[in-house]
Parts: structure tokens; C-alpha cells; sequence
């Protein structure tokens, strides 16, 4: 039974979908028409703008805090299926590393990406920001 319990949940891994993407890379999703989610917090969105095209949903407020199931239905105004592919944006790629793995490993969704080192790689980059 512990095998079988094992390998069901290596099944599940191998489907679920989550890697980290360039800002080139993020560029080419923008293009696609990918929709783009950042999760950082109000005065994180004022202080560094955000990347065109993104829907603003805070995951973890200021203090750390989180509500799953409000921030799930603001989500699922925006992701239909989980096979769509999206792209979660926050910081420094902290936060959409924990967000993006509960979507993908705990939730099953199939397609998640993330912007590795966050805006903050964006910006470097001297790509355009939205304030």
C-alpha cells in the first residue's frame, strides 16, 4: 500500500507544472497573452510599479499573514482551468517559490511559472513597469 500511496504521489509531481522564468522569457509569456499574477502587497506595488498586464492579488499581507480561500476566488476570476498557464510575480521569487509550489504540487495545477528573482530581476533588466 506505501508503495502504491508513493508512486501515486510521484504521478501527481510529475504532472503539476512549476518553473521559474527570465524576464525574456516572462516578455514572451506577456505576448502570449499569459495572464501574470503578482501577489506582492499595496505599498510593494506603489514603491517598485508592476509588470504591465499583471492582475494584482496580495497573497501575504505586510505581516505575513494569508487567507487561501479569499485569495483563490480573487485567482480563479483569472485562471479558469488548471491546465491554463499563468505567471506569478512577487519581490524576489520568495514568495511565488511557496505560492507557486501549493498551486502546483497541493492544488494540480499544471502550468505555473514564476519569475525568478522576482520584479526586482524585471527591473534590472530595465523592462517596463506599471505605477
Amino acid at each position: 500500500m506505501k508503495k502504491l500511496l508513493l508512486l501515486l504521489a510521484l504521478c501527481v509531481a510529475a504532472l503539476a507544472n512549476f518553473k521559474g522564468i527570465t524576464p525574456s522569457q516572462l516578455q514572451g509569456e506577456i505576448d502570449k497573452n499569459t495572464v501574470v499574477i503578482d501577489i506582492r502587497t499595496p505599498p510593494e506595488w506603489k514603491e517598485l510599479g508592476i509588470v504591465p498586464t499583471s492582475k494584482t492579488i496580495m497573497f501575504f499581507d505586510e505581516k505575513g499573514k494569508y487567507n487561501v480561500q479569499a485569495w483563490l476566488t480573487e485567482f480563479s476570476k483569472h485562471i479558469k482551468n488548471k491546465k491554463q498557464t499563468f505567471v506569478l510575480v512577487c519581490r524576489s521569487g520568495n514568495r511565488t517559490d511557496v505560492v507557486g509550489n501549493f498551486l502546483s504540487k497541493k492544488m494540480g495545477f499544471e502550468n505555473v511559472l514564476h519569475l525568478e528573482n522576482g520584479i526586482k530581476s524585471w527591473i534590472k533588466e530595465k523592462k517596463e513597469v506599471i505605477k
